[in-house]
């Protein structure tokens, strides 16, 4: 099974809500590069398809991260299938048509010169990063608070927001952290950097 197969299965077995057919026409349609899109310019899936894959990889480690017995019995973290898959499968899709290939001068192994390709950003819509995913995903269907809190701060503290903000969301929103961890987690435990 593909990536993005994979992703269409998790999506349509889990998100119900009005709006959700749209989004994922949308996300497979021609205006969007969902399902090609690298996750990051050279770290974490820096590839075509690093995106789809770096989701997929989020919403599996929020889930395992949401059964365990402290989460469930301690912190009281219960949440539908469709909201974590809502949070971990869309909460970069500030990232669709967001690099694009360019060429720069590189030497290969044997010392010459040659032109090879790279990933650059080019923001056509800068409106930060978990806003920007709620913003799209909003304009398709609607979110829950919690669900629009988790997306917005999934990049936790290393984020560039105000620290005192990120704490407070995490306060009031566990599924904030929750998503945080899951991120972190499949950023740096599975899919690492190129180096």
């Amino acid at each position: 099974m593909t990536a993005k197969d994979e992703f269409i299965k998790i999506y349509t077995e889990n998100i119900k809500r009005p709006g959700a057919d749209k989004l994922l026409e949308y996300l497979k349609s021609n205006s969007s590069d969902f399902f090609t899109a690298p996750s990051s310019t050279r770290y974490h899936g820096a590839y075509e398809g690093g995106l789809v894959e770096h989701s997929i990889n989020v919403y599996h480690c929020l889930v395992d991260y949401l059964n365990r017995n402290r989460a469930k019995e301690l912190y009281q973290m219960d949440y539908s299938s469709e909201s974590v898959a809502i949070v971990s499968l869309l909460h970069d899709l500030c990232k669709i048509n967001f690099y694009t290939v360019d060429y720069r001068n590189a030497k290969n192994e044997k010392g010459v010169w040659e032109k090879v390709p790279y990933y650059r950003i080019e923001d056509t819509m800068p409106y930060g990063h978990g806003e920007k995913s709620v913003y799209i995903i909003s304009s398709y269907m609607k979110l829950s608070r919690e669900e629009s809190f988790a997306i917005r701060y999934h990049m936790g503290f290393s984020g560039i927001e105000d620290k005192n903000s990120i704490g407070k969301a995490f306060e009031m929103f566990p599924l904030a952290f929750a998503v945080s961890v899951a991120d972190m987690e499949a950023t740096y435990f599975l899919e690492g950097s190129e180096n």
